[in-house]
């Protein structure tokens, strides 16, 4: 018994260095990561947003896009779509993700010019998403059990206190597909909703940081948040896009039909 109380102290001492409240002294960096897969996993959604794509020198390319996400019944899974309406030259080029939780996610892109569907493999996932700073993997989270996380330690940032925690691929194939070696994710103590996040490249070279502000708290019994403005610059080449949330509707009815490769390429 003394034994127990005596590796309780020295824990709670160790935690208190670090900066975490005890209240999470149990929640490991793992639980953390997975609070944060599901903190933004909002039931039904359609959004308006506008994406700004800047150049190094500060040339801005506006876009319009309307998304439209589902959970589905197992509550991990989510379906999204996505649709660009402005500018012309890609007007009606949409995106669809089918989130599996035991296999690969389904990816589609259906491009207007050539009327075709096309399939997206998993290597795809380190793709540039239509040109921007975001590639098609970070649409929607990544599972949690892809990775093995670690707990640093605590910040603050933007006059946000946070969880620090390092995630490394556990797999040669999550690593290649991603294109990423490692991530370093600050959330949110508040929500477990991401403040910031750290991607470096396959040589272990800083590559993309990407800030979340204006966290909205959507769905108050689930505890379900928004980042209403995502910007993501790549710090090799200087550009960086901007993804601001223009306008949402959490009450709009959305069959699961809507969510197929017909449906894709009939608007």
């Amino acid at each position: 018994m003394l034994n127990r109380l005596l590796k309780h102290s020295v824990r709670v001492a160790l935690l208190l260095c670090l900066g975490l409240p005890l209240a999470n002294a149990e929640e490991t960096a793992q639980q953390l990561m997975e609070r944060n897969f599901f903190v933004s996993k909002i039931s039904v959604m359609k959004s308006q947003m506008t994406m700004s794509l800047i150049s190094a020198d500060g040339q801005k390319r506006d876009r319009k896009i309307e998304t439209i996400s589902k959970l589905q019944s197992n509550g991990i899974d989510s379906n999204l779509i996505v649709r660009f309406q402005y500018p012309a030259d890609i007007k009606g080029t949409g995106f669809l993700e089918m989130e599996r939780v035991d296999a690969d996610d389904d990816l589609w892109i259906y491009l207007p010019a050539l009327h075709k569907v096309r399939r997206l493999i998993s290597n795809n996932k380190k793709d540039s998403f239509m040109g921007s700073d975001f590639s098609y993997g970070e649409m929607l989270p990544p599972r949690v059990e892809l990775y093995k996380h670690t707990l640093l330690h605590s910040e603050t940032v933007e006059n946000q206190e946070c969880f620090v925690i390092e995630s490394t691929p556990t797999s040669d194939k999550v690593r290649d597909d991603s294109g990423y070696s490692k991530k370093i994710s600050w959330l949110r103590k508040d929500s477990a909703l991401e403040a910031k996040v750290e991607y470096y490249d396959l040589l272990g070279q800083l590559l993309k940081v990407q800030w979340t502000r204006q966290p909205k708290l959507v769905e108050t019994d689930k505890n379900r948040w928004l980042a209403q403005s995502r910007e993501m610059t790549n710090v090799q080449t200087g550009h960086k896009t901007l993804i601001l949330l223009d306008e949402i509707d959490t009450e709009v009815a959305i069959s699961d039909d809507m969510f197929s490769t017909r449906a894709l390429e009939s608007r």
